[in-house]
Protein backbone atom coordinates (compact mmCIF):
# COMPACT_ATOMS: atom_id res chain seq x y z
CA UNK A 1 0.00 0.00 0.00
CA UNK A 2 1.00 3.57 -0.15
CA UNK A 3 2.06 3.88 3.28
CA UNK A 4 4.11 0.91 3.49
CA UNK A 5 6.19 2.31 0.21
CA UNK A 6 9.87 3.98 0.82
CA UNK A 7 9.94 7.07 1.25
CA UNK A 8 11.40 9.22 -1.66
CA UNK A 9 11.92 12.46 -2.32
CA UNK A 10 9.40 14.24 -4.44
CA UNK A 11 10.37 15.98 -7.55
CA UNK A 12 9.56 19.39 -7.84
CA UNK A 13 7.01 20.38 -9.93
CA UNK A 14 7.64 24.37 -10.35
CA UNK A 15 7.70 23.64 -13.67
CA UNK A 16 5.51 21.07 -15.05
CA UNK A 17 6.50 17.87 -17.30
CA UNK A 18 5.95 18.18 -21.04
CA UNK A 19 6.55 21.67 -20.88
CA UNK A 20 2.94 22.58 -20.10
CA UNK A 21 3.63 25.07 -16.95
CA UNK A 22 5.74 27.98 -18.51
CA UNK A 23 6.91 31.11 -15.87
CA UNK A 24 6.04 34.79 -16.61
CA UNK A 25 8.93 36.21 -18.37
CA UNK A 26 7.82 39.92 -18.86
CA UNK A 27 6.43 41.57 -16.12
CA UNK A 28 3.03 42.74 -17.84
CA UNK A 29 3.16 39.21 -18.76
CA UNK A 30 3.33 37.74 -15.13
CA UNK A 31 0.74 40.81 -14.47
CA UNK A 32 -1.92 39.40 -16.96
CA UNK A 33 -1.39 35.76 -15.69
CA UNK A 34 -1.97 36.87 -11.83
CA UNK A 35 -5.48 38.77 -13.34
CA UNK A 36 -6.26 36.30 -14.92
CA UNK A 37 -5.56 33.82 -11.82
CA UNK A 38 -7.71 36.07 -9.11
CA UNK A 39 -10.59 35.84 -11.76
CA UNK A 40 -10.27 31.91 -12.32
CA UNK A 41 -10.45 31.60 -8.57
CA UNK A 42 -13.30 33.93 -7.59
CA UNK A 43 -15.47 31.87 -10.44
CA UNK A 44 -14.05 28.66 -8.87
CA UNK A 45 -14.52 28.01 -5.01
CA UNK A 46 -12.83 24.71 -5.41
CA UNK A 47 -9.44 25.77 -6.76
CA UNK A 48 -6.93 24.93 -4.68
CA UNK A 49 -8.99 22.59 -2.34
CA UNK A 50 -8.82 18.90 -2.54
CA UNK A 51 -11.90 16.61 -1.17
CA UNK A 52 -10.87 13.46 -1.00
CA UNK A 53 -13.67 9.91 -1.06
CA UNK A 54 -12.70 9.48 2.27
CA UNK A 55 -12.63 12.77 3.78
CA UNK A 56 -15.72 14.83 5.58
CA UNK A 57 -14.81 18.42 4.58
CA UNK A 58 -12.20 20.22 1.96
CA UNK A 59 -8.64 20.51 2.91
CA UNK A 60 -5.65 23.11 1.14
CA UNK A 61 -3.45 21.48 -1.27
CA UNK A 62 -0.63 22.49 -3.46
CA UNK A 63 1.74 21.16 -5.92
CA UNK A 64 4.02 20.99 -2.96
CA UNK A 65 2.00 18.09 -2.04
CA UNK A 66 1.68 16.11 -4.79
CA UNK A 67 4.56 13.18 -5.89
CA UNK A 68 4.39 13.15 -9.83
CA UNK A 69 4.82 9.30 -10.93
CA UNK A 70 4.48 9.36 -14.26
CA UNK A 71 2.75 10.58 -17.67
CA UNK A 72 -0.17 8.14 -18.53
CA UNK A 73 -1.58 10.63 -21.20
CA UNK A 74 -1.52 13.50 -23.63
CA UNK A 75 -3.81 15.25 -25.18
CA UNK A 76 -3.73 18.57 -27.39
CA UNK A 77 -4.73 20.68 -24.25
CA UNK A 78 -2.36 19.03 -22.00
CA UNK A 79 -1.19 16.11 -19.93
CA UNK A 80 -2.28 13.08 -17.55
CA UNK A 81 0.23 12.39 -14.86
CA UNK A 82 0.01 9.91 -12.08
CA UNK A 83 0.51 11.81 -9.19
CA UNK A 84 0.50 10.48 -5.13
CA UNK A 85 -1.04 13.10 -2.46
CA UNK A 86 1.54 12.72 -0.18
CA UNK A 87 -0.16 14.12 3.04
CA UNK A 88 -2.39 10.80 2.36
CA UNK A 89 -1.11 8.53 0.07
CA UNK A 90 -4.02 8.75 -1.97
CA UNK A 91 -2.95 8.48 -5.79
CA UNK A 92 -4.48 10.52 -8.31
CA UNK A 93 -5.09 11.26 -11.82
CA UNK A 94 -3.97 14.83 -12.57
CA UNK A 95 -5.25 16.70 -15.81
CA UNK A 96 -2.88 19.93 -16.12
CA UNK A 97 -4.39 22.00 -18.79
CA UNK A 98 -2.39 24.53 -20.50
CA UNK A 99 -2.44 27.70 -19.99
CA UNK A 100 -3.22 30.19 -23.24
CA UNK A 101 -4.10 33.80 -23.50
CA UNK A 102 -6.83 32.68 -26.29
CA UNK A 103 -10.28 33.95 -24.63
CA UNK A 104 -12.22 31.28 -26.17
CA UNK A 105 -9.94 28.67 -24.94
CA UNK A 106 -9.95 30.73 -21.36
CA UNK A 107 -13.49 29.87 -21.14
CA UNK A 108 -13.73 27.05 -22.33
CA UNK A 109 -11.06 25.59 -19.67
CA UNK A 110 -13.40 27.47 -16.43
CA UNK A 111 -16.36 25.67 -18.27
CA UNK A 112 -14.57 22.17 -18.06
CA UNK A 113 -13.71 22.44 -14.54
CA UNK A 114 -17.15 23.51 -13.71
CA UNK A 115 -18.27 20.41 -14.78
CA UNK A 116 -16.14 18.02 -13.63
CA UNK A 117 -16.01 19.93 -9.93
CA UNK A 118 -19.86 19.71 -9.57
CA UNK A 119 -20.55 16.31 -11.72
CA UNK A 120 -22.10 12.99 -9.37
CA UNK A 121 -22.73 11.30 -11.55
CA UNK A 122 -21.38 7.18 -11.42
CA UNK A 123 -20.83 7.07 -15.36
CA UNK A 124 -18.57 10.37 -15.11
CA UNK A 125 -15.03 9.99 -13.78
CA UNK A 126 -15.11 12.22 -10.46
CA UNK A 127 -12.87 15.07 -10.28
CA UNK A 128 -11.43 15.66 -6.35
CA UNK A 129 -10.59 19.47 -6.55
CA UNK A 130 -8.33 21.95 -8.81
CA UNK A 131 -6.03 24.52 -8.30
CA UNK A 132 -3.92 26.74 -11.13
CA UNK A 133 -0.42 27.21 -11.50
CA UNK A 134 1.13 30.17 -13.09
CA UNK A 135 -1.51 30.11 -14.83
CA UNK A 136 -2.23 26.82 -15.80
CA UNK A 137 -5.54 24.37 -14.54
CA UNK A 138 -4.50 21.05 -12.72
CA UNK A 139 -7.41 19.23 -11.93
CA UNK A 140 -7.32 16.37 -9.12
CA UNK A 141 -9.45 13.44 -10.74
CA UNK A 142 -10.20 9.61 -9.67
CA UNK A 143 -7.29 7.59 -11.54
CA UNK A 144 -9.07 4.29 -13.36
CA UNK A 145 -7.24 1.57 -14.64
CA UNK A 146 -6.95 1.91 -18.35
CA UNK A 147 -8.31 4.27 -21.49
CA UNK A 148 -10.75 2.27 -24.12
CA UNK A 149 -8.00 3.50 -27.19
CA UNK A 150 -5.54 1.28 -25.28
CA UNK A 151 -8.00 -1.48 -23.72
CA UNK A 152 -8.78 -2.13 -27.63
CA UNK A 153 -5.64 -1.95 -29.41
CA UNK A 154 -4.84 -4.77 -26.44
CA UNK A 155 -7.73 -7.08 -27.19
CA UNK A 156 -7.48 -6.88 -31.01
CA UNK A 157 -3.86 -6.23 -31.74
CA UNK A 158 -1.87 -7.78 -28.92
CA UNK A 159 -4.45 -10.83 -27.90
CA UNK A 160 -5.85 -11.01 -30.83
CA UNK A 161 -9.66 -11.48 -29.51
CA UNK A 162 -12.77 -9.46 -29.52
CA UNK A 163 -14.39 -7.51 -27.40
CA UNK A 164 -17.54 -9.40 -25.90
CA UNK A 165 -21.10 -8.02 -26.43
CA UNK A 166 -21.83 -7.76 -22.88
CA UNK A 167 -18.76 -5.37 -22.28
CA UNK A 168 -19.78 -3.42 -25.36
CA UNK A 169 -23.40 -3.61 -23.92
CA UNK A 170 -21.78 -1.91 -20.51
CA UNK A 171 -19.63 0.37 -22.25
CA UNK A 172 -22.26 1.72 -24.45
CA UNK A 173 -24.91 2.07 -21.37
CA UNK A 174 -22.43 3.90 -19.15
CA UNK A 175 -21.35 6.84 -22.19
CA UNK A 176 -24.80 7.53 -22.59
CA UNK A 177 -25.99 7.77 -19.47
CA UNK A 178 -23.06 10.55 -18.81
CA UNK A 179 -23.93 12.13 -21.48
CA UNK A 180 -27.83 12.00 -20.66
CA UNK A 181 -26.58 13.36 -17.58
CA UNK A 182 -24.36 16.39 -18.66
CA UNK A 183 -27.35 17.09 -21.10
CA UNK A 184 -30.17 16.99 -18.47
CA UNK A 185 -28.29 18.17 -15.06
CA UNK A 186 -25.55 20.36 -16.46
CA UNK A 187 -27.22 21.96 -19.98
CA UNK A 188 -23.99 20.97 -21.25
CA UNK A 189 -22.89 18.59 -24.42
CA UNK A 190 -19.33 17.07 -24.73
CA UNK A 191 -18.33 17.65 -27.95
CA UNK A 192 -15.26 14.90 -27.77
CA UNK A 193 -16.73 11.51 -27.29
CA UNK A 194 -14.00 8.99 -28.43
CA UNK A 195 -12.18 5.89 -26.96
CA UNK A 196 -9.95 7.85 -25.15
CA UNK A 197 -12.05 9.57 -23.62
CA UNK A 198 -13.92 6.46 -21.82
CA UNK A 199 -12.43 4.82 -18.69
CA UNK A 200 -12.31 1.66 -17.50
CA UNK A 201 -11.12 -0.22 -14.26
CA UNK A 202 -10.63 -3.31 -12.59
CA UNK A 203 -13.75 -2.92 -10.84
CA UNK A 204 -16.10 -3.34 -14.03
CA UNK A 205 -17.04 0.44 -13.60
CA UNK A 206 -16.60 2.87 -17.03
CA UNK A 207 -16.58 5.90 -16.93
CA UNK A 208 -16.74 9.19 -19.69
CA UNK A 209 -14.20 11.45 -18.89
CA UNK A 210 -12.36 14.89 -19.99
CA UNK A 211 -14.72 17.40 -21.15
CA UNK A 212 -12.21 19.01 -23.11
CA UNK A 213 -14.00 22.36 -24.49
CA UNK A 214 -17.03 21.48 -23.68
CA UNK A 215 -19.35 24.19 -23.43
CA UNK A 216 -23.07 24.95 -22.29
CA UNK A 217 -25.57 23.57 -24.70
CA UNK A 218 -26.56 27.56 -25.22
CA UNK A 219 -23.31 28.35 -26.13
CA UNK A 220 -22.12 25.71 -27.89
CA UNK A 221 -24.32 25.35 -30.87
CA UNK A 222 -21.90 25.83 -33.58
CA UNK A 223 -20.26 29.31 -32.32
CA UNK A 224 -16.76 27.11 -31.98
CA UNK A 225 -17.01 24.59 -34.41
CA UNK A 226 -13.40 23.45 -34.88
CA UNK A 227 -13.91 21.79 -31.03
CA UNK A 228 -13.33 18.32 -30.54
CA UNK A 229 -11.33 15.58 -32.05
CA UNK A 230 -11.86 15.66 -35.81
CA UNK A 231 -11.66 11.98 -36.29
CA UNK A 232 -15.14 11.63 -34.68
CA UNK A 233 -16.57 14.81 -35.80
CA UNK A 234 -20.31 14.17 -37.07
CA UNK A 235 -20.90 15.24 -41.00
CA UNK A 236 -22.98 18.41 -39.64
CA UNK A 237 -19.74 19.93 -37.86
CA UNK A 238 -17.04 19.16 -40.79
CA UNK A 239 -19.65 20.31 -43.97
CA UNK A 240 -21.05 23.92 -41.96
CA UNK A 241 -22.83 24.76 -44.76
CA UNK A 242 -25.14 21.51 -44.18
CA UNK A 243 -26.28 23.17 -40.44
CA UNK A 244 -26.64 26.63 -40.70
CA UNK A 245 -27.82 26.66 -36.91
CA UNK A 246 -25.27 24.73 -35.58
CA UNK A 247 -25.02 21.18 -34.43
CA UNK A 248 -26.57 19.67 -30.82
CA UNK A 249 -26.10 16.58 -29.13
CA UNK A 250 -26.78 14.68 -31.90
CA UNK A 251 -23.18 15.18 -32.97
CA UNK A 252 -21.97 13.50 -29.77
CA UNK A 253 -24.14 10.42 -30.96
CA UNK A 254 -22.79 10.44 -34.00
CA UNK A 255 -18.74 10.46 -32.71
CA UNK A 256 -20.35 7.63 -29.63
CA UNK A 257 -20.96 5.54 -33.06
CA UNK A 258 -17.54 5.64 -34.83
CA UNK A 259 -16.10 4.78 -31.00
CA UNK A 260 -18.81 1.93 -30.36
CA UNK A 261 -17.33 0.48 -34.23
CA UNK A 262 -14.05 1.05 -33.65
CA UNK A 263 -14.39 -0.94 -29.75
CA UNK A 264 -16.20 -3.74 -31.87
CA UNK A 265 -13.82 -4.55 -35.24
CA UNK A 266 -10.52 -3.05 -33.40
CA UNK A 267 -10.55 -0.89 -36.69
CA UNK A 268 -11.40 2.81 -37.32
CA UNK A 269 -14.30 2.99 -40.31
CA UNK A 270 -12.54 5.47 -42.37
CA UNK A 271 -9.37 5.18 -44.28
CA UNK A 272 -6.80 7.77 -43.17
CA UNK A 273 -7.52 11.13 -44.43
CA UNK A 274 -4.40 13.65 -44.91
CA UNK A 275 -6.56 16.26 -45.62
CA UNK A 276 -10.32 17.89 -44.88
CA UNK A 277 -11.24 17.94 -48.26
CA UNK A 278 -10.53 14.01 -47.87
CA UNK A 279 -12.46 13.82 -44.81
CA UNK A 280 -15.27 15.91 -46.60
CA UNK A 281 -15.53 13.37 -49.46
CA UNK A 282 -15.41 10.40 -46.80
CA UNK A 283 -17.82 11.67 -43.74
CA UNK A 284 -20.30 14.27 -45.42
CA UNK A 285 -20.36 12.95 -49.20
CA UNK A 286 -19.87 8.78 -48.67
CA UNK A 287 -22.26 6.59 -47.04
CA UNK A 288 -22.09 6.33 -43.10
CA UNK A 289 -19.95 3.15 -41.70
CA UNK A 290 -22.05 0.35 -40.68
CA UNK A 291 -21.37 -2.77 -38.40
CA UNK A 292 -22.02 -5.88 -39.57
CA UNK A 293 -19.53 -7.96 -37.68
CA UNK A 294 -21.62 -11.10 -37.05
CA UNK A 295 -19.91 -11.87 -33.85
CA UNK A 296 -22.45 -9.26 -32.84
CA UNK A 297 -25.93 -9.30 -32.15
CA UNK A 298 -28.64 -7.74 -34.87
CA UNK A 299 -29.35 -5.58 -31.68
CA UNK A 300 -25.73 -4.32 -30.70
CA UNK A 301 -25.40 -3.80 -35.00
CA UNK A 302 -29.02 -1.88 -35.05
CA UNK A 303 -27.96 0.51 -32.11
CA UNK A 304 -24.31 1.05 -33.64
CA UNK A 305 -25.94 2.10 -36.71
CA UNK A 306 -28.46 4.21 -35.38
CA UNK A 307 -25.90 6.13 -33.80
CA UNK A 308 -24.37 6.57 -37.28
CA UNK A 309 -27.19 7.46 -38.73
CA UNK A 310 -25.94 10.32 -41.15
CA UNK A 311 -28.98 12.79 -41.46
CA UNK A 312 -28.88 14.83 -38.06
CA UNK A 313 -32.59 14.84 -38.25
CA UNK A 314 -33.45 11.26 -38.29
CA UNK A 315 -30.46 10.52 -35.51
CA UNK A 316 -31.87 9.89 -32.18
CA UNK A 317 -31.03 11.86 -28.67
CA UNK A 318 -30.02 10.59 -25.55
CA UNK A 319 -33.18 9.47 -23.88
CA UNK A 320 -34.32 7.42 -27.10
CA UNK A 321 -30.95 6.09 -26.94
CA UNK A 322 -31.46 4.38 -23.86
CA UNK A 323 -34.73 3.25 -24.76
CA UNK A 324 -33.33 0.91 -27.32
CA UNK A 325 -33.43 -3.11 -26.39
CA UNK A 326 -29.53 -3.23 -26.85
CA UNK A 327 -29.11 -0.70 -23.66
CA UNK A 328 -32.85 -1.74 -21.59
CA UNK A 329 -31.11 -5.42 -21.80
CA UNK A 330 -27.62 -4.62 -20.51
CA UNK A 331 -29.15 -2.19 -17.96
CA UNK A 332 -31.18 -5.09 -16.44
CA UNK A 333 -28.65 -7.49 -16.83
CA UNK A 334 -26.47 -8.30 -12.92
CA UNK A 335 -23.06 -8.85 -15.02
CA UNK A 336 -20.95 -6.51 -12.74
CA UNK A 337 -18.79 -9.36 -11.61
CA UNK A 338 -18.63 -10.83 -15.00
CA UNK A 339 -17.16 -7.57 -16.62
CA UNK A 340 -15.09 -7.11 -13.86
CA UNK A 341 -13.53 -10.44 -14.38
CA UNK A 342 -12.88 -9.34 -17.98
CA UNK A 343 -10.90 -6.10 -17.73
CA UNK A 344 -8.99 -7.96 -15.52
CA UNK A 345 -8.24 -10.91 -17.60
CA UNK A 346 -7.49 -8.57 -20.48
CA UNK A 347 -5.47 -6.15 -18.32
CA UNK A 348 -3.28 -8.52 -16.62
CA UNK A 349 -2.31 -9.60 -20.59
CA UNK A 350 -1.20 -5.71 -21.36
CA UNK A 351 2.20 -6.11 -23.01
CA UNK A 352 5.28 -4.14 -21.90
CA UNK A 353 5.63 -0.21 -22.22
CA UNK A 354 6.99 -0.01 -24.93
CA UNK A 355 4.81 -2.92 -26.93
CA UNK A 356 1.91 -0.88 -26.11
CA UNK A 357 3.69 2.16 -27.25
CA UNK A 358 3.90 0.64 -30.64
CA UNK A 359 0.60 -0.16 -30.29
CA UNK A 360 -1.21 2.75 -29.82
CA UNK A 361 1.27 4.28 -32.29
CA UNK A 362 -0.10 2.40 -35.18
CA UNK A 363 -3.21 3.38 -37.18
CA UNK A 364 -5.46 0.86 -37.75
CA UNK A 365 -8.15 1.64 -40.16
CA UNK A 366 -11.13 0.05 -42.37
Amino acid sequence: TAGMERVRPRPRLELAVGGIGRPSVVLGQHNQHNQQQQQHQQLMPAVGKLLLPDDATERQFSVDDLEDLGEIGRGAFGAVNRMRYTPTGVVLAVKRIRSTVDERQQKNMLLELNVVVNCQCEFIARSYGALFKEGDCWICMELMDTSLDKFYRIVYHHLHEAIPEVVIARIALATVSALDYLKEKLGMMHRDVKPSNILADRRGRVKLCDFGIAGKLVDSIAKTRDAGCRPYMAPERIDHQRMTEGYDVRSDVWSLGISLYELCTGRFPYRQWGTMFEQLEQVVKSDPPRLTDIRYSEEARSFANLCLTKDVKKRPKYRQLLQHPFLLESAALDADADIAAYFCSVLNRTPEEAQLADLLAAVHVA
